[in-house]
């Protein structure tokens, strides 16, 4: 039992479990602004519960698909599978565990999480083979989690019958654009030499970290549309201009000649962008509802 609840531990540090931060309140800000306040209980339980699922899922399947990249490059050489760490077997079973959750809570909150299920899976799936084909895999990527506000809109309303989450997921896809342009600056050579498509590896870092602030700029006139279809007021505003200077901020951190500063910009930063929102936004929802 002990080794399982250490097989446990290590697939969940492979699949960086604790980044699910970076979608889960993008994902309850949707369940939010759907329900214009609380959803109920068990919405916020099973939507909880599917955003577990498809990460997982995801995250597990990438790091599957990509392990003999991984142990190739040195910078990901001793992650969990190429290491050694962790069973293929294991990673495999973890996998289908996570699809079934995925599955059964969108099953629990309505008909229509159900049918569009299989197009959130294969996008979330997908998007670890996007980088051997194209180098739209940043937007691709971008379009998986921006998948989160619109599915968590559709687990309360049981339709899209606003334009508002679509600006949300928007606003989620430019931004996980330019961040995973900016992240993925750090394989430029190993993307190069094994023929892997990226947009550093087909423009160059220099150009690459422009083209981000490009994504990032778009990200935030969504952010500025979002704010002005909901009208939520002061406290909307004031994560607006935070996130506004959390984007600058973290372009102020990666320059083409070093790149030391990445996981504070990648990891930190992006943290806070979506818990920002989520409280900002969130918390005027229940201002106007309740003043």
């Amino acid at each position: 039992m002990n080794g399982f609840w250490q097989k446990l531990k290590t697939t969940l540090e492979m699949i960086k479990f604790e980044h699910t931060l970076f979608a889960l309140p993008f994902a309850f800000l949707g369940a939010v602004l759907a329900a214009n306040g609380l959803p109920t209980w068990w919405q916020i339980l099973w939507i909880t519960l599917a955003m577990i699922g498809a990460r997982s899922s995801a995250m597990t399947f990438n790091r599957i698909i990509d392990r003999k990249f991984d142990a190739e490059n040195p910078r990901t050489a001793n992650r969990e599978l190429p290491s050694g760490k962790l069973s293929l077997n294991f990673a495999i079973t973890f996998l289908v565990i996570s699809i079934i959750l995925f599955e059964l809570a969108s099953y629990e909150l309505n008909w229509l999480t159900l049918i569009l299920s299989p197009v959130a899976l294969l996008s979330v799936l997908g998007y670890s083979y996007a980088k051997r084909f194209t180098s739209f895999a940043h937007l691709i990527l971008g379009w998986a989690l921006a998948i989160s506000p619109t599915a968590a809109w559709i687990a309360v309303r049981g339709a899209i019958d606003d334009v508002t989450p679509i600006f949300l997921s928007l606003l989620v896809m430019m931004w996980t654009a330019g961040f995973d342009i900016m992240y993925a600056c750090q394989d430029y050579e190993f993307d190069r030499k094994n023929g892997l498509r990226s947009i550093p590896a087909r423009f160059g870092i220099k150009n690459s970290l422009w083209i981000a602030r490009m994504f990032h700029f778009q990200a935030f006139v969504v952010l500025l549309l979002l704010y002005a279809v909901t009208d939520l007021g002061w406290l909307a505003l004031a994560g607006v201009i935070a996130v506004g200077i959390l984007l600058v901020y973290q372009h102020t951190l990666v320059k083409p000649n070093d790149l030391s500063k990445m996981n504070a910009a990648f990891f930190t930063t992006n943290a806070f962008v979506s818990v920002i929102l989520f409280a900002t936004f969130g918390g005027a929802v229940f201002l106007a509802k309740y003043q």
